[in-house]
């Protein structure tokens, strides 16, 4: 048995982050990652951080926007709490040396270049050119994995959390080796779950390697209340191209004049469609934006729309999106030149474990930061760049937490080992692949931009089915990554389901042709976790 003081599990932004202000006040952690240590889904996120820096925004603007985009759902404490907190964040993460994009006319004395996103009334989105979260990723693994406090467990999986059931506390979790195939039982003090969302559920994902809810669904089977996983964000521009389809369109294109174009029979940019769904066109929060873009391809029969910047000047896209155009430039589509075709794709969960402001969740020594938690920043919707501004704000806020209770928590316990006595090596594993398959169809075809209550409850059908069978092959076959994630995807997808049948109404995210309307007030749809 291995044994830590904290147990990290997820290596994004917010996993690093945590890790490394636990590591800087003197406190052992061990850091989890599934693959290298780069391997979150941070180091995909291309558009910035969202903080007030700019002398002529303000705090109350923030605040203010975030709980329009959030449609009603937002935790206005939470919202406050990220806000106020958002600019301390950037000043830490230039101390640790992220190279933001500078720009010495800046007002706000910062020195940083602002540029605004969908649903921002300002401009207050942090920056690295276009691949902010390969900057901010980087530079936080590189200082991580020199740390003489931070041990880093590259290439393992954590396939369960293990928990005291009587004293409702946390006791350490089951990782799976990835290279060796084994799976052991390591002891923490506390765990912290930074695993991201969920999004690998659906068939089209931003994200190349895609977070297939571990933390979401180990929390709920531990005993952790699941809150409004119906609202799953869907980026409105990801590339349409055969060799790339996770390749994310930042909204940053749009927040600098991209315009969506419906597209002529040639291929060729035709009518502007925006405007005929929203005032602020472009502008508008993701979800109409997604909506929209889905209403167009659906009335028209079309594949994609189209993305045109090339109203801009080619040095000023150039400048702006070089990680963006080199890409499109090998796929040979010239972004000063000719518009990107573009569909929308899973992007983001805005619900997760529930949490409080310190990060804790409803186990005592269990924390969740980042996309796997529920805090209620987003509510049903997230506002842009919201999300890395959350995982700094509450890795903090559970650092500060565990820096200050983890002298008088007991040291790690022996724990059971593993048990395969009574499993055998799998001579079916294309039965996981098919079942992967068949799940993230269904959930694109079911559970996706506009439902009804009748695909929602032929998704129930076929997540029941799938879960017997796929927990009957867990509990026969010794287990491989590809299980694990299955298993998990199938659990957040119940989670997924149940909670969009409970909610008869249509509120940001959620959007369902049966109940068009919001209801007059806006309630948290709360799971309890499994007993």
């Amino acid at each position: 048995m291995d044994a830590t003081e904290v147990l990290v599990i997820g290596s994004g932004a917010a996993g690093l982050s945590c890790a490394l202000r636990l590591a800087q006040a003197g406190v052992a952690v061990t850091v989890v990652s599934k693959g290298p240590l780069t391997s979150g889904s941070t180091l995909w996120a291309q558009g910035g951080i969202s903080a007030v820096l700019d002398a002529e925004d303000s705090l109350e603007n923030h605040v203010r926007d975030t709980l329009i985009a959030g449609a009603g759902l937002c935790d206005e404490r939470a919202v406050r709490f990220a806000v106020e907190r958002g600019p301390a964040c950037i000043r830490w993460l230039i101390d640790q040396g992220v190279e933001f994009t500078r720009d010495e006319d800046d007002a706000g004395g910062y020195g940083l270049h602002l540029t605004r996103e969908g649903g921002h009334s300002h401009r207050r989105v942090v920056h690295a050119a276009d691949a902010t979260g390969r900057a901010v990723e980087t530079t936080l693994s590189g200082i991580a994995a020199a740390h003489p406090l931070i041990h880093v467990r590259e290439h393992a999986i954590a396939v369960d959390l293990i928990v005291d059931r009587r004293a409702g506390s946390v006791l350490g979790a089951y990782l799976l080796d990835l290279d060796h195939g084994s799976v052991e039982a390591v002891a923490a003090r506390a765990v912290v779950l930074a695993t991201g969302g969920a999004n690998q559920v659906y068939l089209y994902s931003s994200n190349p390697h895609g977070a297939s809810g571990d933390g979401i669904a180990m929390a709920w089977r531990a005993g952790c209340r699941i809150a409004n996983m119906e609202f799953m964000q869907f980026h409105p521009t990801c590339l349409y191209h055969p060799e790339a389809r996770n390749f994310l369109i930042s909204e940053a294109l749009r927040g600098e004049g991209a315009v969506l174009r419906l597209p002529e029979a040639d291929g060729t940019a035709g009518e502007r469609f925006m405007p005929r769904f929203d005032a602020r066109a472009e502008l508008a929060p993701r979800d109409i934006v997604a909506r929209a873009i889905d209403y167009e391809m659906k009335r028209l029969g079309i594949k994609y729309v189209l993305l045109d910047i090339t109203h801009k000047p080619a040095d000023f896209i150039r400048s702006h999106f070089p990680s963006i155009h080199a890409r499109c430039l090998e796929l040979g589509i010239d972004i000063t030149r000719e518009p990107i075709p573009v569909v929308p794709s899973a992007h983001f969960t805005c619900g997760g474990v529930v949490t409080d402001l310190a990060a804790r969740t409803d186990i005592a020594g269990l924390y969740a930061i980042g996309e796997v938690a529920c805090t209620g920043l987003h509510g049903a919707n997230r506002l842009a760049s919201n999300s890395l501004l959350e995982c700094l704000v509450f890795a903090e806020a559970a650092a500060q937490e565990l820096i200050a209770t983890l002298p008088g928590r007991r040291a790690p316990a022996a724990l059971r080992p593993w048990d395969e006595s009574r499993v055998r090596d799998s001579d079916e594993d294309v039965v996981v692949s098919h079942n992967w398959l068949e799940l993230r169809t269904f959930m694109w075809d079911y559970v996706g931009i506009v439902r009804t209550t009748k695909r929602l409850t032929r998704a129930r059908h076929r997540v029941e089915l799938l879960q017997q069978e796929i927990q009957e092959f867990y509990g026969n076959y010794r287990i491989s990554a590809d299980l694990v994630e299955l298993r998990n995807l199938v659990t957040v997808a119940d989670l997924i389901v149940r909670s969009a049948l409970s909610r008869r109404e249509s509120r940001g995210l959620h959007y369902t042709l049966d109940y068009p309307d919001p209801l007059p007030e806006a309630r948290s749809s709360i799971l309890p976790g499994r007993a």
